[in-house]
């Protein structure tokens, strides 16, 4: 009798160990999934810059323009004074 208590208990763990397995194995297939179509989209972007130079070129000068204009809304980042801040002064912005 004891024999069929441990067989029923091994066939409850068993189980049990399987609903894990399966549950760690679908979150491992889910990452993996995800990181697959963060490359993919990697990969299309390389694509894209190699064929188009000009891109590239855009996509700099607008982060250059894009960092100029957060300078000046947002103030200097790189431990300037807010107060001399050639930018900030040039387009009458209030200092804080």
């Amino acid at each position: 009798m004891s024999e069929d208590i441990s067989s029923v208990q091994l066939c409850e763990d068993l189980g049990r160990e399987s609903l894990q397995l399966n549950q760690h194995l679908e979150k491992m297939t889910e990452q993996m999934e995800n990181i697959s179509v963060n490359l993919s989209c990697m990969a299309y972007d390389m694509v894209v810059l190699c064929t188009s130079p000009d891109l590239a070129e855009s996509l700099k000068s607008l982060e250059n323009e894009f960092l100029k204009c957060k300078d000046v809304i947002c103030g200097p980042t790189d431990g300037q004074d807010k107060k001399c801040h050639p930018d900030a002064q040039e387009h009458n912005i209030p200092q804080e």
